[in-house]
């Protein structure tokens, strides 16, 4: 029985990944992107404790070893991932294990009927951040508890202040997700993500365990004891 039961754990996320994976191919039409004309483009710099503003990653815990999840609001597959390897990943940060590094990327925006949801969710993540990074994975939770579906205008920025607030950031949140204070900066975050084995662009999510770039359709089976923590330890 519990051998069946892995199978079609495995069986279920492989499918979803290979289903619904998002991949852009990121074309910059000849410009060369120098350092200094990126930091350029990127805007209003989420400055916060917890923010590594050259990554782009929102820190959890402080753990020698690090997990990077890059992820966009949206993706449904990144909620599936939420779903099966979160609790494994806040007992990781609990246990002074790991630094869980949350990268809130934009690939989705199409998916959202122009409201660009995908690149206003993320910059409402460094709003939190910046407010007080301890409300992060609050808020990162409550996101997917409320995650619309591809295709729709998705949360308007009062829906996503007042998420914020309920996961204990302060009212002053509310100016800052309202302004797209960091929507430049996600932007050129998104274009940092790492490539996985094998793919043409940006997918979501994409994981990094401790500097190793996992390839969905081969290294995530739903079993975040072999997927994660085995590669931690190994």
């Amino acid at each position: 029985m519990m051998m069946a039961a892995a199978r079609k754990a495995t069986n279920w996320f492989a499918i979803g990944i290979t289903a619904a994976a998002v991949v852009i191919v990121l074309v910059i039409g000849g410009v060369v992107w120098f350092a200094n004309s990126q930091a350029t483009s990127a805007g209003t710099l989420p400055e916060s404790p917890a923010v590594n503003t050259d990554t782009g990653a929102i820190a959890v815990g402080s753990g020698p070893k690090t997990v990077d999840t890059y992820v966009d609001f949206m993706c449904p597959i990144c909620n599936s991932f939420e779903q099966a390897y979160g609790p494994t990943l806040q007992q990781l940060v609990d246990d002074g294990t790991i630094t869980l590094n949350i990268h809130p990327i934009s690939i989705l925006d199409r998916q959202s009927q122009g409201t660009m949801y995908s690149t206003r969710s993320a910059s409402a993540a460094y709003c939190v951040a910046v407010d007080d990074p301890a409300n992060v994975s609050a808020f990162v939770s409550a996101l997917y508890a409320q995650q619309p579906s591809e295709g729709t205008s998705g949360l308007d920025d009062a829906t996503l202040a007042s998420i914020a607030t309920t996961a204990g950031a302060s009212d002053a949140v509310t100016s800052c997700i309202q302004d797209g204070t960091y929507t430049k900066y996600v932007t050129a975050m998104t274009r940092e993500t790492p490539i996985q084995s094998g793919a043409s662009g940006v997918s979501t999510p994409t994981i990094v365990v401790d500097g190793t770039v996992l390839t969905n359709q081969t290294d995530l089976t739903g079993d975040p004891q072999k997927d994660i923590v085995a590669r931690l330890n190994g």
